[in-house]
């Protein structure tokens, strides 16, 4: 099936109008659980009515509106909500470039492709390889549906990503959270502890390879589902085991004794045997993993 714009529109920078559409960059592959009444494991449905009247409602007879006193509402309709600002619905409008580095991680949230439309290719490249020289990307503003989202326009290989950016006052302060020192000494850590852990990540350490990655929860839940269905346990509900009292222990964790195990059994590299499945390769990796953030822990 072919791919469908989500939006069209323009880059907009100074005096340069890029004419581009709007894709999404992710899919995605999460459990379709229905919701079921326990009393017969019929499935529960969702119903739109008129709370007046306690009708359902047809897509058909709704329509947008905001509250501007109790129970008063002004009717918008995606064409009201267009000519509120038409250069704001239909521009990438870029306000400043700035360093990769600068924005943090927490700031991304939702990623997009952007394709040049009829007539842009040239301009759309031109940005795009001013942004790979320049190793900027630009900070723009965008409307999508009735909101209007801070994003950074990136350049990934030969595509213009667009991936929105949450703004500032959406950003939780960390000041609460009880974090370590910001120091080594203050820290506790020594200088053998940290020599062990760069060497077990330089040994963990290969190439990025997205593909080798999968949800492997998913394929246990899907195993446990065909287990269940085998064994005629569709309608039973499984509740949890009354929770062991655990072990008293020292908060005193040995580091080295941990990255000296991680290390020990951690496998060479050249003598990773060759996988069958992308699924085998993946479950030792991840336990290897586990151990390694055991260790740092």
């Amino acid at each position: 099936m072919a791919a469908r714009a989500l939006w069209k529109g323009a880059i907009s920078f100074g005096l340069v109008h890029i004419p581009v559409e709007m894709y999404s960059a992710v899919q995605e592959h999460e459990l379709d659980l229905t919701m079921l009444d326990r009393r017969d494991f019929s499935p529960v449905g969702y119903k739109r009515y008129n709370k007046n009247t306690g009708k359902e409602v047809t897509w058909d007879d709704i329509v947008k509106g905001y509250e501007y006193e109790d129970n008063e509402y002004v009717v918008l309709s995606d064409e009201d909500l267009k000519r509120a600002n038409v250069e704001a619905t239909q521009t990438i409008d870029i306000q400043a470039f700035v360093d990769a580095a600068e924005v943090p991680l927490t700031y991304y949230q939702q990623p997009y492709y952007l394709a040049p439309s009829r007539g842009g290719a040239k301009v759309y490249a031109l940005l795009r390889e001013t942004l790979r020289k320049a190793g900027k990307i630009g900070i723009a503003t965008v409307v999508i549906r009735t909101k209007q989202h801070l994003c950074a326009l990136v350049c990934v290989e030969d595509k213009i990503v667009l991936n929105t950016l949450r703004y500032a006052a959406e950003i939780r302060s960390a000041e609460e959270l009880k974090l370590p020192p910001a120091t080594m000494k203050a820290a506790g850590i020594s200088d053998k502890e940290l020599q062990m852990a760069l060497s077990l990540v330089e040994g963990m350490s290969e190439a990025w390879k997205p593909e080798q990655y999968h949800d492997t929860y998913k394929d246990d839940v899907l195993a446990l589902v065909k287990k269940k269905v085998k064994a005629g346990q569709t309608k039973t509900i499984t509740t949890a085991e009354p929770a062991a009292k655990a072990a008293r222990s020292s908060n005193v964790v040995d580091l080295v004794a941990l990255l000296q195990d991680s290390l020990g059994k951690r496998p060479a590299k050249s003598s990773r045997a060759p996988t069958k499945t992308k699924a085998t390769a993946r479950r030792p990796a991840a336990r290897s993993t586990s151990r390694a953030r055991a260790g740092a822990a």
